[in-house]
């Protein structure tokens, strides 16, 4: 066993005990490809070949019990997961690249340090500038001299009071002594509890014929946005749920991040404020197994999704949710996404250019590798579930996450880089949006899928109804 292989193996050991899996299965996954990937001074190959691995190992094993048969064998390739996780870059509609990151999102030198801003969407860029009192018209050199006479701390403060994103980018020794960090060190990787009343074992019927396909027949509702969660249900899909996304109306969605992350979902608008979409919301309830949720602590609660009272109104059901930066701490009701957990966990210091210029991991990896460890919680949630029933809930955070690259996998020096084609990693297909060309899964299991058996519709195109 060379190095990279004994690392991803240990990696994935940590994961899957996370899981509160069997001990002995993770030792049956087999780690091989190219080498060298996803190269960084943090250990971001052994996060993201571990958190797919035990997203695989989750897979066969619910597989296995819907079967009644043997664990098929799973094996991790390099390529196929550093591809995966570049998905969104390597994404072509018609032969277009996607747009990259909005011009006012980025990073930005202030009096004693540096932000990070996130103004992708159009209300967040409206927020940025109304909280720093620029005018809708302004651009990135305005927004720079803006910052440059303001302090790191308090630019985050305003703009987040304003309901805008911006980070102060800090040291990791500063991120460990901030509330925050402190807050999210004293909490594990994931949660998988029990909750709501006790129910008798879910026993999904058995499997036959075609491609093993360990969800098959399950329905999971995705409330989910921005590349974490919606890898995650991606992923769900593949492995033959019917996932349905629902957002709100008025709530933009860039397109390109749907044709990334919508393959196998169907898509539909439903506004949870109204009488009818609260209706119809019950009624999808009331035939789902899972539900998946993506936004901050608590944003949902209003509309009766807090995970306890989604247990009592559907017992026996998996509720899987996930945050930027956890449930625990000050920060817990804010909203955030991986490029700022990035800048706020010290991430962005330790990939810092030779002259301090803060950097960033080579995909966006926390969203990526936090994806696949909620698919594979949900897996398991659901293989439990089949053992032992009642309802379950995992909980997930990006900052956890961080914490596992930053504080709990050894560093090393990477293997020298390997020759590494892309290509042979992605496919195309026709899609309601075009030609798309795509990366394929890297979740990988004897007899299971290679490829989603739907191309990506048109966002909020589908009715918001099982089939």
């Amino acid at each position: 066993m060379d190095d990279d292989t004994g690392h991803r193996a240990d990696a994935t050991a940590l994961v899957w005990a996370a899981l509160g899996g069997e001990a002995g299965l993770a030792g049956r996954v087999r780690h091989g490809g190219a080498r060298g990937l996803l190269p960084a001074r943090l250990p971001v190959m052994d996060l993201a070949g571990a958190a797919v691995a035990g997203c695989a190992l989750a897979g066969a094993e619910l597989a296995a019990a819907r079967t009644g048969g043997a664990l098929p064998a799973v094996r991790v390739d390099d390529g196929a997961v550093a591809t995966a996780f570049l998905s969104e870059r390597h994404l072509r509609i018609d032969g277009r690249a996607p747009a990259s990151f909005a011009p006012l999102s980025g990073f930005w030198r202030t009096a004693d340090g540096h932000v990070r801003t996130h103004a992708n969407y159009p209300h967040h860029r409206d927020r940025l500038l109304a909280a720093l009192g620029l005018p809708d018209t302004a651009g990135p050199e305005t927004l720079a001299a803006e910052l440059a006479g303001r302090g790191a701390a308090e630019t985050e403060e305003t703009v987040y009071a304003a309901g805008g994103l911006a980070v102060a980018v800090r040291a990791p020794e500063e991120w460990s002594g901030h509330p925050q960090g402190a807050a999210v060190a004293r909490q594990p990787l994931l949660t998988l509890d029990r909750i709501g009343a006790g129910t008798p074992p879910v026993r999904p019927p058995g499997l036959a014929g075609g491609p093993l396909l360990p969800a098959a027949g399950l329905r999971v509702l995705d409330l989910t946005r921005v590349i974490a969660g919606p890898v995650a249900t991606r992923t769900l899909a593949l492995l033959g749920a019917d996932v349905l996304r629902l957002d709100a109306p008025g709530l933009p969605e860039s397109r390109e991040a749907h044709a990334d992350t919508g393959f196998g979902k169907r898509s539909a608008v439903l506004d949870l404020g109204s009488r009818a979409g609260r209706g119809t919301f019950e009624e999808l309830l009331s035939a789902a197994d899972v539900v998946v949720t993506g936004y901050r602590p608590g944003a949902l609660d209003r509309f009766g999704l807090a995970p306890e009272a989604l247990a009592e109104r559907r017992p026996g059901i998996v509720v899987a949710r996930l945050s930027a930066w956890g449930d625990h701490g000050p920060w817990g009701a804010r909203r955030g996404f991986d490029s700022l957990v990035q800048a706020a966990t010290g991430i962005a210091v330790t990939e810092a250019a030779a002259d301090g210029t803060p950097g960033a991991l080579p995909a966006q990896a926390l969203d990526h590798a936090t994806g696949y460890l909620l698919a594979a919680a949900v897996l398991r949630a659901l293989t439990e579930r089949s053992r032992t029933g009642g309802a379950r809930l995992a909980t997930l955070a990006l900052t956890r996450t961080a914490a596992l690259l930053t504080d709990v996998l050894p560093r090393r020096v990477p293997a020298p880089a390997d020759a590494y084609d892309p290509a042979v990693r992605l496919a195309e297909c026709d899609s309601p949006a075009g030609r798309l060309r795509h990366a394929l899964p890297p979740v990988s299991f004897d007899g299971g899928p290679v490829n989603w058996a739907r191309p990506p519709g048109e966002w909020g195109a589908d009715a918001p109804a099982w089939w």
